[in-house]
């Protein structure tokens, strides 16, 4: 994989994005990560990145079966 990937899976969302894609509000977003119960991120600097094929893993899991 190079850098300049043109794979949309693996283009990286920042937390805003990943808001908009869930319809979740930033402090969920924070508290979700703080207790390990939300999508895995990267963290770069001080900012945070979800790689979008780790957010659909990540949200496929969560498929209600009932």
């Amino acid at each position: 994989m190079t850098l300049a990937s043109t794979n949309p899976a693996d283009e990286l969302l920042t937390l805003d994005e990943l808001c908009t894609m869930l319809k979740i509000t930033k402090a969920t977003a924070y508290k979700q990560r703080t207790s390990g119960t939300g999508p895995p991120g990267y963290r770069i600097g001080k900012h945070l990145r979800f790689k979008r094929s780790d957010v659909l893993r990540w949200l496929e899991s969560k498929r209600d079966i009932a």
